[in-house]
Parts: C-alpha cells; sequence; structure tokens
C-alpha cells in the first residue's frame, strides 16, 4: 500500500481548520509529514512552547490530541474513511519535553463494520512517551464528502 500524497494534500485543504493538522489554525498543532511505514501512519511533532503544562513539560492534553491525530489519519490512510473518537485509552509512559521533536505513528488493529480500534504511540527518539488505544466510529457522512 502507498500513500496516496495528492489525497492526503485535498483532504488537509478541506479540513485547514483542525487542531491537529491544519495548517490555517493559528493554535493548532499543525502535525504534517504524514507518511505509510508499512501498515502505520507515521508524522512528526514539533511543539511550540505554548503547549507546556510546567517547566518545559508538554501538557498531557496536547499529548492526547496528537495521539488522536495520529489515530485519525491512520484510519484515513489506511481505510479510506474519516473517523470519530468514541474512546481513548492513554498510556503516559515518559515526561514529554516541550522543546523535543516526536515521533508519532498509528496503526488500525481491528476493524468491524463502521468500528476501528487504532493503536497510536508518541516517541522522543528511542523513548516512548505515551501510547493509546482508541474506538473510532466511521463519519459516513464525511467520508463521502472526503472522497470528491
Amino acid at each position: 500500500m502507498t500513500i496516496d500524497m495528492e489525497r492526503v494534500a485535498d483532504l488537509r485543504a478541506r479540513y485547514d481548520h483542525c487542531f491537529g493538522c491544519g495548517a490555517a489554525n493559528p493554535i493548532g498543532l499543525h502535525l504534517d509529514g504524514f507518511a505509510l511505514d508499512g501498515t502505520s501512519v507515521t508524522a512528526v511533532f514539533d511543539p511550540r512552547s505554548e503547549y507546556a503544562g510546567f517547566v518545559d513539560t508538554l501538557h498531557g492534553g496536547i499529548v492526547a490530541t496528537a495521539l488522536d491525530e495520529a489515530s485519525a489519519w491512520a484510519a484515513m490512510v489506511t481505510q479510506d474513511v474519516l473517523v470519530f473518537t468514541a474512546k481513548l485509552d492513554i498510556r503516559y509512559r515518559s515526561v514529554a519535553v516541550a522543546s523535543h521533536r516526536f515521533s508519532l505513528s498509528g496503526s488500525v488493529v481491528d476493524r468491524r463494520g463502521r468500528r476501528l480500534t487504532i493503536d497510536a504511540r508518541m516517541t522522543d527518539g528511542d523513548t516512548v512517551v505515551a501510547e493509546s488505544r482508541g474506538l473510532f466510529i466511521v463519519a459516513e457522512d464525511h467520508t463521502a464528502d472526503a472522497r470528491s
């Protein structure tokens, strides 16, 4: 499977207000560089200093948002669907230094109709910062719009 970069660019343009990946959102995470690595979708996250919770530590809610976004892109790229988050369980494993660059990955591990189970991971080099497992629901009305 290869990633259709034209389709990724189209989705990014349609949802440029997205807090996670929207380039036009002035306060968003601006996640970019989505790539397919086997069955996982990967991206790089360079947080801004404003995302710190305290003393150069990335706020846990920002980490959760990055994991949620990696999960959504895994669904878009590998399943050709847009999804809503129904449940997201997160395990924080290590301090996330706000001034560091992080790697994100997301993989669909199970699909049953409109229900997808997606695992995501955020790392700082070889250190796992956080992992998530989420239940996502296909947004059928929006998915049809994204294909046009």
